[in-house]
């Protein structure tokens, strides 16, 4: 599924666009200032060949100069899958959705997640939208609020190693 718009595509990513959805996205964390460039998970962040093997993994693609770039990338999954973390039955998951620092401010990450919600209410079966988010990403968020998520503290993601907590977020479709 494929939404165009105004100097925006969403697809479906490409072996060819990895190297990209690694690039921004460990940057998108990293220079966003959420996580070091030690912190472990950022070797997970990278790992695209993990994600689109688990997941169906998406990409915003922007017009630049005289051909197009990745703007950002997001991996969708249904509860289940390898890379669900927190959907239960019935609930579709949305995770590392990332824009890169130059694309940023402009809208992508909300077309992005309003594109994952038109696809989960096109699904009888899901009657849910989930996703959890670094206690840091206070933009982030603000957009899921105002795309009808609420948090659900009770099903927070709690990462022992850490001793983190991710909030949690639902929206029903």
């Amino acid at each position: 599924m494929a939404q165009n718009g105004p100097e925006l595509l969403i697809r479906e990513a490409a072996r060819a666009d990895w190297d990209r959805i690694a690039e921004l996205t460990v940057s998108a964390y990293v220079d966003g200032g959420f996580l070091t460039p030690e912190d472990s998970y950022v070797s997970h962040l990278a790992d695209v060949a993990t994600r689109a093997s688990g997941s169906r993994l998406l990409v915003a693609e922007v017009p630049a100069g005289s051909g197009t770039d990745i703007a950002a990338s997001v991996a969708v999954t249904d509860a289940g899958g390898p890379m669900a973390e927190v959907a239960r039955a019935g609930e579709m998951e949305f995770r590392m959705l990332a824009v890169a620092p130059e694309h940023q401010g402009r809208g992508i990450a909300r077309r992005m997640v309003r594109h994952i919600i038109a696809e989960a209410e096109s699904r009888p079966e899901i009657h849910g939208l989930t996703l959890c988010s670094l206690t840091s990403m206070t933009t982030a968020h603000a957009l899921y609020r105002s795309e009808g998520f609420c948090e659900v503290p009770e099903r927070d993601f709690w990462l022992e190693a850490k001793d983190a907590r991710f909030p949690f977020f639902l929206r029903r479709v």
